[in-house]
């Protein structure tokens, strides 16, 4: 059964600017003190708050100090950034003599005024609450005399928080497989000597395409977590020779070969299967159909029709003897194949840890729900998260619900068209059309969200009708 991870995403904020702030940016914002390049964003779980502050214009005398702090303000709550202090030569000396230190404690900028550059670049990041949203960044100023008095107090506003709307991502978890099965496939070229049915490993290049088959199997049969639980072979003749010796040569050149392999692995009973094709005609036909070789159409309808086998190669040799000893000589070596097939299985990995290096070492051994259980160890919408799905998506690039993860995962990071790339194959289930809403939110494109929302909660996605509550409510305070 399918599981669904709910996250509700944290997005770059903006930021309002009010008026009297937009007014005196280029001036002071408490006496003394200009600011620039003001940004407030968010990032992740945290609060990035970014200033350049002037200093040049602020005096301290000598028996002063004066304590500058962001301060962040939502009705009864508030929260004061590490603050930036400027003190006088006797103010400094009297702290250090009685042992104060710091004002404001262990996170303040300490500046001596003789000391004091004219400008400072201010950046700090503080873990994200809830009621950040919509609360105002304030820049207070305090000077302090002596005895630990405060003397005077300043405030000024530098802008306000405001989330940015990001919906609720819905991470689906695929179904778990109870056996890992994957296989290998290709095709060899093993020549024979004419109506021969006996391999010689060195005869023409059969060393190099004996040793694609073995290749392939050495690949999975020396790996600790695969168990190799069936080989497939399949000969292929060609139709120069009468039908029925053809056969004859198929069933033979295949068993020749399963016998070398046997032989050579030593499997079990039962594990390698064989079939076979007395007359490669479909390989034909598809070379036919990419040549420019002449009577091309003509000799494509012979081997469409309703001949018998014989009598369609006989037709073709005998109407276009040039085109038939041209297939002959760079078609029809190729006609006689070998297609093989190794099937596996991996064994399932549940330690996360395990997971996590199979990641990293052999992503192709792990199925799509040793990623989603990986993943659950990540922050959403950091790096490692998002490459959990990015990975995942390589190895399975058309299942649908490895797509529908990933475009999740670039929803996240705003990576529009990485998204919008993966929802083209992530299907039409309810998630994968809630997830085209939440992409179009995130552009801003509230018509188009509106109406896969109303799609998705009528497919029967609860997560959808509020989704769509909410977006109907912001979309009315703006």
């Amino acid at each position: 059964m399918k599981r669904k991870i709910y996250i509700m995403l944290a997005a770059l904020s903006g930021i309002a600017c009010m008026p009297e702030v937009c007014a005196q940016e280029s001036g002071g914002i408490i006496p003394g003190v200009s600011v620039e390049r003001f940004t407030m964003n968010r990032e992740g779980k945290f609060l990035n708050v970014a200033m350049d502050i002037d200093l040049k214009d602020l005096d301290v005398s000598s028996n002063r100090a004066v304590l500058l702090t962001p301060r962040l303000v939502n009705g009864k709550d508030s929260l004061d950034l590490p603050s930036m202090g400027i003190y006088g030569r006797r103010r400094y000396y009297y702290y250090v003599r009685n042992g104060i230190g710091k004002i404001s404690g262990e996170d303040e900028k300490v500046y001596r005024v003789s000391e004091k550059p004219d400008s400072v670049a201010y950046n700090n990041l503080t873990e994200y609450s809830e009621w950040m949203d919509g609360a105002t960044l304030k820049f207070h100023r305090s000077d302090w005399g002596c005895c630990h008095d405060i003397l005077a107090e300043y405030d000024g506003i530098l802008g306000r928080h405001h989330e940015a709307f990001f919906p609720t991502l819905l991470f689906v978890q695929p179904k778990a497989e109870t056996e890992k099965t994957r296989s290998l496939a290709g095709s060899a070229y093993i020549d024979f000597p004419v109506d021969q049915t006996v391999i010689y490993p060195d005869y023409h290049n059969n060393t190099a395409e004996l040793g694609k088959i073995e290749g392939t199997i050495d690949s999975v049969r020396n790996d600790a977590d695969v168990t190799i639980t069936s080989v497939w072979l399949k000969g292929y003749a060609s139709p120069e020779s009468p039908y029925k010796h053809n056969t004859d040569l198929a069933i033979g050149r295949t068993a020749a070969l399963k016998a070398h392999i046997r032989q050579l692995f030593h499997f079990a009973d039962g594990i390698i299967a064989t079939d076979y094709e007395p007359e490669n005609w479909e390989g034909l036909r598809q070379y036919v159909e990419k040549s420019n070789i002449d009577h091309r159409e003509e000799i494509l309808g012979m081997i469409d029709s309703d001949m018998e086998p014989d009598a369609k190669e006989a037709k073709i040799k005998r109407t276009y003897p040039k085109e038939y000893r041209f297939l002959l000589q760079h078609c029809y070596p190729y006609l006689r194949r070998t297609d093989y097939r190794i099937e596996y299985n991996i064994r399932i990995f549940n330690d996360v840890e395990e997971i996590r290096r199979m990641m990293a070492e052999h992503p192709q051994k792990l199925s799509q729900n040793e990623f989603y259980l990986v993943a659950q160890d990540y922050e959403p919408g950091t790096a490692e998260f998002t490459d959990v799905f990015e990975t995942a998506v390589r190895i399975f690039p058309n299942d649908s619900i490895a797509n529908l993860n990933a475009a999740n995962a670039a929803i996240r990071r705003d990576d529009y068209a990485r998204a919008e790339r993966y929802l083209e194959k992530a299907g039409g289930t309810p998630e994968a059309v809630y997830a085209r809403a939440a992409l179009a939110i995130r552009k801003e494109d509230y018509e188009t969200a509106r109406r896969y929302l109303e799609t998705a909660r009528d497919m029967g996605l609860e997560q959808a009708a509020a989704t769509l509550n909410e977006l109907n409510e912001r979309r009315k305070k703006q």
